[in-house]
């Protein structure tokens, strides 16, 4: 009988730990979720923002294409060229 009495104090004793446990790593779990929302907003703000720059700095290319760089010139005149193809390509078939 003295056996199973510890036996029992035994399991009663882990499953205090294992509950313990699982407290502890469910509250570490939802501090990671938390962590890794705050991580994902700030990405998408990031990228937002990485987006924004690779718009200006087009817009300076194209700028300071017309200004006078004479490799950035050649570039715009190319892709002028190239948008007026494509336009006609509309045309031709639209007009079939």
């Amino acid at each position: 009988m003295n056996n199973v009495i510890e036996l029992v104090d035994l399991l009663e004793d882990k499953l205090t730990r294992l509950l313990l446990k699982q407290e502890q790593l469910e509250k570490e779990n939802r501090q990671l979720k938390q962590s890794e929302e705050i991580l994902i907003s700030r990405v998408s703000q990031q990228s937002l923002f990485i987006k924004g720059l690779e718009d200006q700095y087009q817009s300076l290319k194209v700028a300071n294409a017309i200004v006078g760089n004479k490799e950035d010139k050649h570039l715009t005149k190319i892709k002028i060229n190239t948008l007026i193809r494509e336009i006609d390509k509309c045309i031709i078939q639209l007009s079939e």
